[in-house]
């Protein structure tokens, strides 16, 4: 019969777990926002249009390579912090058969370099993801 005093301990622990989430992406404050404009018209100089299905795989893909909010260890070199920002990466695409989208992430020419400790890799990482299912079906490293 003791047992059931620990029952409120492991619902607040559950609830604690089914609550949390992934950070948030960071927002300027209402005063910067309302003072930015948007043009009247976005620009098509440099323009990319995603089909859904691959913008969402590549955030899935994103998500499991380089979390939102993950930081790096305590002492890292400055090769290792530049490692885990996710702009030092080009990210490339490809939708393959039966729903697989093909998403490779391979470090910027022009990150990390000429930093302490060892160079980025220049072999890609690449995801296949299963975009009926959302799954990864595995990781080529």
């Amino acid at each position: 019969m003791r047992h059931w005093r620990f029952v409120p301990l492991c619902l607040a622990l559950l609830s604690g777990c089914v609550l949390s989430r992934a950070p948030r992406p960071a927002k300027a404050p209402p005063d910067e926002a309302a003072r930015y404009r948007f043009p009247v018209v976005l620009p098509t100089d440099g323009q990319h249009v995603l089909p859904g299905a691959i913008a969402a795989a590549v955030a899935f893909a994103m998500e499991d390579f380089l979390p939102l909010g993950a930081q790096p260890r305590r002492g890292a070199t400055p090769t290792e912090v530049c490692a885990s920002q996710r702009q030092s990466y080009d990210v490339t695409a490809v939708p393959g058969a039966d729903a697989v989208v093909f998403v490779s992430f391979s470090a910027r020419p022009d990150a990390c370099r000429d930093m302490e400790g060892p160079p980025l890799s220049d072999v890609p990482i690449v995801y296949a993801v299963d975009t009926a299912r959302w799954v990864i079906l595995s990781v080529q490293k």
